[in-house]
């Protein structure tokens, strides 16, 4: 029989299997040890010196052995199990990667599967129905055995022996007096297989080599193990031989002829009553026969008919598999297109796997109508070679689809992370260089030098980026170009584009083109720009100087124009000569002020909009120029205008220096002009006892226009009319009498109390102290104060 070399790719599928095989080649070596008066304990231990080995080997095969090694050491271990595998070579047994010294060195897998090697070679394989090979033998014998009983369904030596009625089936078949088959449940499997281990363990001596909890409690037992015991109750019911009843009938006693003819006679009459009861024997075999073959023919109908349904519907299950796995549709399919079509192939695969029953069902049933000369065999077994031929072909397509698909679902899982690896980077750097023809094509608008410079220096800084940037296209459009390698190179047909992004390699090179072309574009547009700017800040420059020194000029004249005509220097006449040269030096200044206005003509072409090197503008220069033209003329008027009222009310130089030092002590805001409550102030402090209505009469003939404020011209025509009153003083040393409550003199007190500050400073620095017999230290006289105040004395 063919060696078969898959024991350890077995053993490392499940350690249940393992465990099986260990509990049944130990109980299946001690069944031929025993014979020999020893047993092994531990299969893997007990065989690495090599005695017990050869031991078995003698006792199976009824030879001798060389003469075993006796020593302890390792190297005759090693030429014990060496002089075992020779034998075991010696019966056309081809050892696969079996070693001496790794059974010495109990290696358990291997032990293992050298015992199966010697069971398959000495227990299985000489097992022969109808020229099979031996597995394919024992599991003829099996389903010939068992074909009578319901619920039983020989197809295999794993799940087939899972219910336990296989072997119940095997024990009732030949010693039917042993199990009551009719109680057995399928459902109570432990109830099965324990009843048929025990019975044959103690009825038919054959060892319990396996536990029943072992094979319910697993998927699907070890092949091996079922094997190795199955092959047990092969050789246990093969054995028993029968003697025909034609040969028992022709066995005649040896010395016939010296015996007394009545002796013979009477032997004559006995064998003859014998043959008759034979005869009778025969013909109730004859009977039973028959009843066997009619129920042989009836079996023969069942089976086709089971043949042709089974047969029937595998085939329709078939129709169009082929087809339909031999589409190229994953050729243009999608990622998780490729993963649907793999789910939807993996049920597939699970589907025909389970269809694998079924197909050995039509090939046993084929096998037993031909085993039975089922009389339309020939068609019987072309169908079945079909199928046969077809599921073969089945598994191979089902391979071949599952291959390609698993080939395509990686190259599309590769061209996928090289699709979202792409779109990662390319998103950024597209970004990138739209921000960067956009910042290159902007339209600038600076004011000053160092703006320029700054966008000159920001764009000497992006040129210096493009290096690394077209690193980063090339290594992008390298991402692309390993995509494309792979496609041509396993013949991926692209059903689509990246799904994540819209961005390709032909747009990415055209706007770096783009960036490429407009960045000398830029840096000319810079250089224009910067040499424009250059002008401008000498514009700037140029316009700054002049109206740095015009504009202060311009202040100092109106801070000296006001000097002149509050102070009280000279005559009128002398203010008025002083205020005209000045007038003269303004006019010539002319001048300069056209000078500036061609200079900011010059600014406004250019647009010049700021300038940091000056505070003035034009329109501050012009309107200070005018403010400085009006206010000398303004001035030179109002000194004509009071040397006039001076002429014509008789005004003395001292009164009106008096009237304009109390104008210009009032006169706060020292702006030439004094507000309503400035002139208030004013008038409470010569005298005046102001009631609201009184100062209303009073405004309204110094503010006729209702200005708010009153003039120096304004004053001096009030004061020039109030002073002709003749009892002035007296209302005003009235109003101080009520101040100081009735008393003779005032104190400093009492004027800050009753006064504005600004005005109790100004009595009380020209009132003489109080010299009168009821004086108080501090006391000030301010009676002769309101009289020097208005002529009357010479205070």
């Amino acid at each position: 029989m063919p060696q078969e070399d898959d024991w350890d790719r077995d053993l490392l599928l499940d350690p249940a299997w393992e465990k099986q095989q260990r509990k049944t080649f130990t109980a299946w070596c001690n069944s031929h040890l025993r014979k020999a008066g020893t047993q092994i304990e531990n299969i893997e231990e007990d065989f690495r010196d090599g005695l017990k080995l050869m031991l078995l080997l003698e006792v199976i095969s009824g030879e001798r052995l060389a003469k075993p090694e006796r020593g302890k050491m390792r190297v005759h271990k090693i030429s014990n199990v060496n002089k075992a595998l020779d034998f075991i070579a010696s019966k056309g047994v081809k050892l696969v990667s079996i070693g001496a010294e790794e059974i010495v060195d109990g290696n358990a897998k291997m032990t293992l599967g050298m015992i199966w090697t010697i069971i398959l070679r000495f227990a299985i394989q000489d097992i022969s129905v109808e020229e099979t090979s031996a597995k394919e033998g024992l599991l003829l014998w099996c389903q010939r055995k068992t074909a009578p009983y319901k619920n039983v369904n020989i197809q295999n030596f794993h799940i087939s022996w899972k219910d336990g009625l296989g072997f119940c089936a095997l024990i009732h078949r030949h010693r039917p007096e042993l199990i009551d088959y009719g109680k057995l449940r399928k459902d109570d499997p432990m109830t099965n297989l324990n009843t048929a281990f025990d019975v044959a363990e103690k009825y038919l001596d054959i060892p319990k080599m396996l536990d029943a909890e072992d094979i319910v409690g697993t998927a699907r037992p070890d092949e091996k193990a079922i094997m190795t015991y199955v092959s047990s109750f092969y050789h246990a019911f093969s054995g028993a031989q029968k003697v025909s009843w034609m040969q028992r009938l022709l066995l005649l006693p040896p010395n016939l002829h010296m015996m007394p003819f009545s002796s013979i006679l009477l032997c004559l009459v006995q064998d003859i009553n014998n043959a008759w009861g034979n005869l009778e024997g025969a013909e109730k075999g004859y009977e039973e026969w028959l009843l066997n073959e009619i129920r042989r023919l009836e079996r023969l109908d069942h089976l086709a008919e089971k043949f042709r349904q089974k047969a029937a519907i595998h085939e329709a299950w078939t129709e169009g598999k082929e087809d339909m796995l031999q589409k190229r549709d994953y050729e243009t399919a999608s990622l998780s297109e490729i993963k649907a079509l793999l789910k939807k192939h993996e049920a597939f695969e699970s589907d025909l796997a389970a269809h694998q029953d079924r197909v050995e069902q039509i090939a046993a049933i084929a096998q037993e109508l031909n085993e039975l000369d089922y009389y339309d065999s020939p068609s019987v077994n072309a169908r079945c070679q079909r199928i046969c031929d077809q599921w073969d072909a089945l598994g191979a397509l089902t391979q071949k689809r599952s291959e390609a698909l698993q080939r395509t679902e990686k190259l599309l899982e590769t061209i996928d992370q090289l699709y979202l690896e792409f779109a990662k980077r390319a998103a950024p750097f597209n970004n990138w260089m739209e921000g960067a023809m956009e910042d290159l094509q902007d339209t600038f608008i600076v004011h000053t030098i160092e703006e320029i410079q700054g966008l000159s220096t920001a764009h000497e800084q992006f040129k210096a980026t493009l290096p690394e940037a077209d690193k980063e296209r090339q290594a992008i459009l390298g991402i692309h170009n390993e995509i494309a390698k792979i496609v041509q190179t396993y013949h991926v047909n692209m059903a689509g584009t990246n799904p994540y992004t819209t961005i390709n390699p032909q747009e990415i090179n055209a706007k770096w083109d783009k960036v490429r072309q407009l960045v000398p574009q830029r840096d000319q547009a810079l250089i224009e720009e910067h040499a424009r700017q250059q002008n401008n800040e000498r514009l700037r420059r140029q316009f700054a100087n002049q109206a740095n020194v015009i504009g202060p000029w311009i202040q100092t004249k109106m801070e000296e124009i006001g000097r002149i005509s509050i102070e009280m220097h000279g005559t009128l006449e002398d203010q008025l000569t002083h205020l005209r040269q000045y007038e003269k030096s303004i006019v010539n200044y002319k001048p300069k002020i056209d000078q500036l206005e061609g200079d900011h003509q010059l600014i406004q072409e250019a647009l010049i909009f700021d300038n940091k090197h000056t505070n003035y503008t034009m329109e501050h220069i012009r309107v200070g120029w005018e403010q400085l033209l009006t206010t000398i003329a303004r001035t030179i008027n109002e000194i004509e205008n009071q040397i006039l009222t001076r002429d014509a009310k008789g005004i003395s130089q001292e009164q009106l220096n008096e009237f304009r030092a109390s104008f210009n002590h009032f006169d706060r805001k020292r702006s030439g002009i004094m507000d309503a409550e400035d002139f208030k102030t004013c008038l409470i402090s010569v005298g005046y006892n102001l009631g609201e209505n009184e100062f209303s009469r009073i405004m309204s003939i110094v503010d006729p226009n209702r200005m708010g404020i009153v003039t120096f011209q304004a004053f001096i025509d009030f004061m020039s009319r109030e002073t002709a009153d003749t009892d002035t003083a007296d209302q005003v040393m009235a109003s101080f009498k009520v101040l100081a409550g009735d008393k003779n003199y005032i104190l400093a007190d009492e004027l800050r109390r009753e006064l504005p500050p600004d005005q109790a400073e100004y009595c009380m620095a020209r009132m003489a102290p109080y010299t009168g017999p009821d004086a108080v230290p501090g006391a000030l006289d301010y009676m002769s104060f309101s009289t020097a105040l208005y002529g009357e004395s010479d205070l």
